[in-house]
């Protein structure tokens, strides 16, 4: 199992950790919510916990419980900017299907 990240990733979450002043990293998990299902989530992390997976790539660390694991196997975290808008991408080849407004997923 693993997760990955690009360049551009791994510099917005370094410059976010900088700007924080502290963290071990970022950690992305799913929740049950939305229209299809399921949604993504990022948070801050100070402390990894003893179950969790640590991911790294190009010098920063993504965390991720077993239980998120499952459905994130084989994604690829992003940051984009389109236009005015910038914000992560996740390309996880378990989707399935998503809403219309993008929020949520299935799997």
């Amino acid at each position: 199992m693993a997760i990955q990240m690009t360049e551009a990733a791994a510099r917005h979450i370094q410059r976010s950790l900088a700007g924080r002043g502290k963290g071990e990293g970022i950690r992305l998990g799913v929740r049950t919510t939305g229209c299809s299902g399921l949604a993504y989530v990022l948070e801050f992390v100070d402390e990894v916990g003893e179950d969790d997976q640590v991911f790294e790539s190009h010098g920063q660390k993504v965390i991720i419980d077993p239980k998120s694991l499952t459905y994130l196997d084989g994604t690829e975290l992003d940051f984009v900017k389109e236009g005015l808008n910038e914000g992560f991408k996740f390309n996880n080849p378990n989707v399935r299907g998503e809403c219309g407004c993008g929020e949520s997923f299935n799997i």
